[in-house]
């Protein structure tokens, strides 16, 4: 959440921020309220002054022999009025971070802006896309023949946009999640956690999924777990409430989960095939880091995850999203699309984002810079690093042959057995 302080000195800039991300909140009820309490505090101040100052004259009196009980009844009433004033103070407390945790984050000024996607910047592209002699399938078309998708049967079992994986198709989608696991954790820097799947609402708040976005999570009934829609929020939790040794930042920490999302607002979306389903596998990559870095470390998190594709030697392209497109805790985001044939577009494959303190203040998370200096929030980011299912949907489309097989990426054929082919 943005700092009270900040919104309180700033409201304009906060209400420009509003503006390009494309977000209301009720930012008068928020300062009119700030307003409200900080003149309550003033008061309490003046009362429990004037309380001391009574209880003090009592106790001369007392000790003097003479009559206190004029002074005695006061400082009672003065007593009732402090904790009346008090219990309003802890009213507006509740009712300013419920406001706080509505407004978004603000847009570093490098974003462009714009109400959608159509505003978003390509920034660069790598490979080409595939060429083909044949009419290329769709990768739901395509798997089911091969017999490695079976969308029926995940019907009976689920319900729609679920799958089953057999096979090779199963192989290959453990095969993408330990090729990113060791690449990231081998080459750059991350170390690999393994979180539960189930996560508190507290843990939610500490990200920015709820209140806000609640009709596209997954709680449990009669619980307050819900399933994670993302490993970025229990890996970025891991620190909550924490105050982490300055000189051990960056952290770097990555985790495949699986993640669970309802899409309560994507209906008629990407309704075939591996886009936009309720369950899928996911590579995380979340940063913990100075602030002073957290724009370059932005760019190397984007770096990291441009090597997952290039290693598979899958075209795609790096877009910088514009306000009125981008996450709702975001400050800067970039999305990586991967070209999808079936679609003739690029798709997007990863989104890589910095929060700022953002994250840091609901979760709690800060660090010290120097021993015995002030703690100060940290700066969190993360990024995918990739979605597997859509990189399954990608190889197939890209590498499918005329015969109707996949050619298997030279990367991941160590983790198939050396299988270079999927055939029926």
């Amino acid at each position: 959440m943005l700092d009270l302080r900040f919104v309180r000195a700033n409201p304009e800039a906060v209400r420009e921020g509003m503006r390009k991300k494309r977000v209301d909140a009720p930012l008068d009820e928020l300062l009119s309220l700030d307003a409200r309490r900080r003149q309550l505090l003033v008061e309490v101040e003046g009362l429990k002054a004037h309380r001391n100052a009574a209880s003090a004259e009592v106790a001369r009196l007392k000790k003097a022999g003479l009559d206190a009980t004029a002074l005695i009844e006061e400082t009672r009433t003065t007593g009732e009025r402090i904790k009346e004033l008090d219990g309003e103070v802890r009213s507006l407390d509740g009712r300013i971070e419920e406001i706080l945790l509505y407004i978004p984050n603000l847009p570093d000024a490098s974003v462009p802006e714009g109400d959608d996607a159509a505003q978003n910047v390509e920034v660069r592209r790598w490979g080409e896309p595939p060429s083909f002699s044949f009419e290329p399938r769709a990768h739901w078309d395509l798997g089911v023949e091969l017999g490695i998708l079976d969308f029926e049967r995940a019907v009976k079992i689920s319900g729609t946009r679920f799958v089953v994986e057999r096979g090779l198709g199963a192989q290959l989608e453990r095969a993408l999640i330990n090729f990113f696991l060791d690449l990231h954790t081998r080459e750059h820097g991350y170390t690999e956690v393994f979180p539960p799947f189930l996560v508190n609402r507290e843990s939610m708040v500490g990200t920015g999924q709820l209140p806000k976005f609640a009709e596209d999570m997954y709680k449990c009934e009669g619980e307050e777990l819900y399933l994670a829609p993302t490993a970025e929020v229990p890996v970025t939790n891991l620190y909550r409430g924490e105050i982490l040794d300055g000189e051990k930042l960056p952290l770097y920490h990555c985790a495949y989960t699986a993640c669970f999302r309802a899409e309560a607002g994507a209906a008629g979306r990407d309704t075939r095939g591996l886009i936009r389903v309720h369950e899928f596998n996911k590579v995380e990559l979340v940063k913990f880091v100075r602030p002073e870095t957290s724009f370059d470390e932005l760019e190397r998190l984007v770096g990291n995850a441009e090597a997952c594709l290039r290693r598979l030697g899958l075209p795609y392209r790096v877009v910088l999203i514009c306000t009125g497109d981008m996450g709702f805790s975001n400050a800067k985001q970039y999305d990586l699309e991967v070209w999808l044939p079936s679609y003739g577009r690029y798709v997007e494959i990863s989104s890589c984002s910095n929060f700022t303190d953002y994250q840091a203040r609901r979760a709690d998370i800060k660090f010290r810079p120097a021993p015995g200096a002030k703690p100060e929030f940290v700066h969190t980011l993360n990024g995918s690093g990739l979605a597997v299912g859509r990189t399954v949907a990608a190889i197939l489309e890209n590498f499918q042959q005329s015969d109707g097989s996949v050619v298997v990426p030279e990367a991941l054929r160590p983790y198939l057995g050396g299988v270079e082919r999927i055939t029926k």
